[in-house]
C-alpha cells in the first residue's frame, strides 16, 4: 500500500474532469377532456419511479377556469378518486389566483411551497400545474425548488400557453419589479394540452396565442406563416378547425426549436424566440400588467419590423404584408401603448434593450427578420430609429 500511496497526493495544480450528460424527453400530449372519467392520458403520464410504488400528486389549479368550467375542481377530485388504488391526491386541489399579478406576490410563492411541504410530497410525486402561462411560471417554479426538484406535470389552458409558454423548459417569478427575475430551467415530467379549454376562453385570451404563431413562423417557418396568412379570416373568428391547427403547430414548433436549436437553457446568447420580446416586456411593466404579454408581444414586433424596414433589413412589401396580418387578426398595435400611465413612459419603454440584455446575459443580441422563414441577429439597436419607429406607431395606429 506505501508504494502507491504516492498516487492520492495532490499536485500543485491539477484539474479533474468528467461529463455528466443528461437524457431528457420533451413530451407534449394533445387530448380533450382531460379529466373526463374515461380520459386515461393523464393516468398514463403519471409513472412511478419504482415498480409497485404508489403514485401521490398534487394538483394546482387556476381559479379563473371556475367561470367557464363550472365544478372543475370537484372533477379533478373524482377523477382521482377512481384511480385511487394507483394514484392517490395528497391534498383537495388547490386554487390559485390566474393573470401576471400572481407572478408579482412572493407570498403566493411562499403559499405553495407549504401546501408541497404539509403534503409531504418527495421527488417520487408529482406536481401538476393546470392554468395559464402565468400560474405555470409559479407553480413550476416552486416544484423546481422544493427538495431541488419535484417532477411537474403542466395543463396549459390558454392559448398562449398551449402553443408557446407552456410547452417551454423555463419558469419563473417576477422580482424587483422585472420579468421572471427569479426562475429556473427543467424540462417537465410532460405537458398535456386539453384542447377543450380553448373552447372556454374569451376572445382576448383567445387572440393572444395567435401571436406567438406568427412569431415562431416567421423566425423558423415561411409555409407556416403562409398557412396562417391564407387562413387569417377563419382565424380571427377562432373557427376551430384553423385556430387548433395553428395553435398544435405552434407548440410544435417552439418545442422543435428547443429541444433541436442546441441551446436549450439559454447558455449563448441568441434569443431567436424572442422576436419582439425585448419591448414586449417593458410595456407590461410599464402599464403594470394591464396589457397582456401577447397583447404587449405584438406591439413589440411591430416596433422590430418597422424598425428592420428602416434600417433596410427587411423589404417594406413584406413589412407591411406581416404588420396587416397581424392587424387583421385582431391586434392592436398602439392602443395598449396608452395604457402606459406614467408622463414619460413611451421613452422608457428603451430602457428595456438593457433589461434584456441584463436579463438574457452575454452580448445584447436582437432577433430580426429579413423575409418570413429568415432571422437575422443584430448586436446594436439605434435608439433613434427605435423612437421613429415608435412616432411611425402612434401615426399610423393611435
Amino acid at each position: 500500500m506505501r508504494a502507491n500511496s504516492h498516487t492520492f497526493m495532490a499536485e500543485p495544480s491539477s484539474v479533474v474532469s468528467f461529463p455528466i450528460t443528461l437524457q431528457n424527453e420533451h413530451r407534449l400530449i394533445f387530448t380533450r377532456d382531460v379529466f373526463a372519467p374515461e380520459n386515461l392520458t393523464l393516468a398514463q403520464t403519471l409513472t412511478p419511479r419504482e415498480p409497485g410504488e404508489r403514485i401521490r400528486a398534487l394538483v394546482f389549479w387556476d381559479a379563473g377556469l371556475e367561470k367557464a368550467f363550472p365544478g372543475i375542481a370537484a372533477k379533478i377530485t373524482r377523477w382521482f378518486e377512481a384511480r385511487g388504488d394507483a394514484i392517490r391526491l395528497a391534498v383537495e386541489p388547490v386554487a390559485l389566483a390566474g393573470g401576471e399579478a400572481v407572478k408579482n406576490d412572493f407570498s403566493q410563492l411562499e403559499n405553495i411551497w407549504a401546501a408541497i411541504e404539509s403534503a409531504g410530497l418527495c421527488r417520487h410525486s408529482y406536481v401538476i400545474a393546470l392554468g395559464g402561462g402565468a400560474v405555470l411560471d409559479l407553480v413550476g417554479f416552486a416544484a423546481a425548488t422544493a427538495h431541488r426538484g419535484i417532477p411537474l406535470v403542466r395543463l396549459p389552458t390558454t392559448s398562449l400557453s398551449q402553443g408557446d409558454g407552456g410547452v417551454g423548459v423555463k419558469n419563473g417569478v417576477n422580482y424587483f419589479g422585472k420579468k421572471n427575475w427569479l426562475g429556473a430551467f427543467g424540462v417537465p415530467h410532460a405537458i398535456i394540452n386539453d384542447l377543450d379549454f380553448l373552447r372556454g376562453l374569451p376572445e382576448r385570451e383567445r387572440r393572444v396565442g395567435l401571436i406567438e404563431a406568427v412569431k415562431v413562423a416567421l423566425i423558423r417557418d415561411a409555409k407556416f406563416f403562409e398557412f396562417i396568412a391564407a387562413r387569417v379570416t377563419a382565424l380571427a373568428k377562432f373557427e376551430p378547425e384553423a385556430f387548433e391547427a395553428v395553435i398544435r403547430e405552434s407548440a410544435r414548433q417552439h418545442m422543435e426549436h428547443i429541444a433541436t436549436g442546441g441551446d436549450p437553457f439559454e447558455r449563448g446568447s441568441a434569443r431567436p424566440l424572442d422576436f419582439g420580446h425585448w419591448a414586449a416586456h417593458k410595456l407590461e411593466q410599464l402599464t403594470e400588467f394591464r396589457v397582456s404579454h401577447g397583447e404587449a408581444v405584438a406591439v413589440g414586433m411591430a416596433i422590430d419590423l418597422i424598425y428592420a424596414r428602416r434600417t433596410g433589413l427587411l423589404p417594406e412589401a413584406h413589412a407591411e404584408r406581416i404588420l396587416g396580418v397581424i392587424c387583421a387578426l385582431g391586434f392592436e398595435l398602439f392602443a395598449p401603448v396608452k395604457e402606459i400611465r406614467s408622463a414619460t413612459g413611451r421613452q422608457d419603454m428603451l430602457d428595456g434593450l438593457e433589461e434584456f440584455r441584463e436579463h438574457l446575459g452575454g452580448r445584447l443580441t436582437i432577433p430580426m427578420i429579413r423575409a418570413p422563414g429568415v432571422r437575422r441577429d443584430i448586436h446594436e439597436i439605434d435608439g433613434a430609429v427605435v423612437k421613429a419607429a415608435f412616432d411611425e406607431l402612434r401615426e399610423r395606429y393611435g
